[in-house]
């Protein structure tokens, strides 16, 4: 053989395999980042949600509803009858006389969507202040007329 035989047989040949180190080395720095970012990326805030018993509530056989207004004017509705308007007074003695009556007597009540929060709150209290130990509001699903 020849010199220049030799020298190419001794020659490097090219590789064709990939170096994979340096990807290793980002995967790594990666995942530590990661892992030390995901604990701070908490959005939520910490509450601590109170304990309850709390059934949801089905509809009694005999509602009573009582109405309120956006001016604050008072109506109650007993079972399938009208709805009649009633001062503060009335309302506390006929709800004190249905709840001497029926002792699971619950409360539906129907506040306008353009009444002001106190004014329902108001009128709850007024409910509550007769002894009606269940009350409840009434909602319409959206889009309902």
């Amino acid at each position: 053989m020849s010199l220049t035989a030799t020298r190419r047989l001794r020659k490097r040949r090219l590789k064709a395999d990939i170096n994979v180190v340096p990807y290793i080395d980002v995967m790594l720095v990666l995942l530590i980042i990661f892992m030390v970012t995901a604990p701070l990326l908490n959005l939520g805030t910490d509450i601590q949600l109170p304990e309850s018993q709390a059934r949801s509530l089905s509809t009694p056989k005999e509602p009573v509803i009582v109405s309120i207004y956006a001016d604050g004017r008072l109506a109650l509705k007993v079972h399938d009858g009208a709805n009649q308007e009633v001062t503060a007074e009335q309302l506390a003695q006929r709800l004190s006389a249905l709840q001497q009556t029926n002792g699971e007597l619950t409360v539906l009540v129907n506040g306008d969507a353009e009444a002001s929060y106190q004014t329902i709150m108001g009128g709850i209290d007024r409910i509550t202040a007769a002894g009606v130990g269940k009350v409840s509001l009434l909602s319409r699903p959206a889009g309902d007329p």
